[in-house]
């Protein structure tokens, strides 16, 4: 019997000497993760992740409304419906081919390949009225250039003349040419 005591205190010494390792163990994870934890919120003085956070562009007084609902012949140029197409351009197409249509807009960055310079061209579907209104109408293949087919007609004729009052890269057309393209167009 005096064996089993004497085991069982031998095991009960053990025992006691590696719960004491584990405590410690134990007791500097903690102060080492407490010291941390205050190093990280007292000291540290961050970490600059160079965002360039810009204050949204001030709103100019808001012009009224053009109302283009009445233009019997879009596409015809007109002042009303280039102020019309540039409030469409900057809701629609800024995103991609940015505010001054340099093919530079912060969605367009991420895209392969890059959206089109508008301002410099040149064009894949000959440019002018006729080119311009294909490319919004059926988008352009193996690009990110999607179909605007869902606009009303009278709305992508807007673009068209805006884009067109943009570009450098201008292309003569025949008016009775662009007049019977717009008569056929969807």
């Amino acid at each position: 019997m005096t064996d089993n005591k004497n085991s069982a205190n031998k095991d009960s010494n053990n025992q006691d000497h590696y719960n004491h390792a584990g405590m410690l163990a134990f007791l500097f994870s903690i102060s080492f993760v407490l010291a941390f934890f205050i190093y990280i919120v007292a000291i540290h003085p961050g970490v600059d992740l160079k965002e360039n956070i810009q204050a949204p562009p001030v709103a100019v007084a808001e012009e009224k409304a053009v109302d283009v609902s009445k233009v019997t012949e879009p596409w015809v140029e007109n002042q009303d419906m280039i102020k019309h197409g540039a409030k469409l351009y900057a809701q629609n197409c800024a995103m991609c081919h940015g505010n001054e249509g340099k093919g530079d807009g912060p969605t367009g960055q991420a895209l392969n390949p890059k959206p089109r310079n508008l301002v410099e061209g040149p064009w894949k579907k000959g440019g002018g009225y006729i080119g311009l209104y294909t490319v919004l109408t059926e988008g352009l293949a193996g690009s990110s250039m999607a179909s605007y087919a869902h606009f009303k007609p009278v709305d992508r004729w807007a673009l068209t003349q805006f884009v067109n009052s943009i570009t450098k890269v201008k292309v003569a057309e025949d008016a009775a040419k662009v007049a019977a393209f717009a008569k056929t167009a969807k």
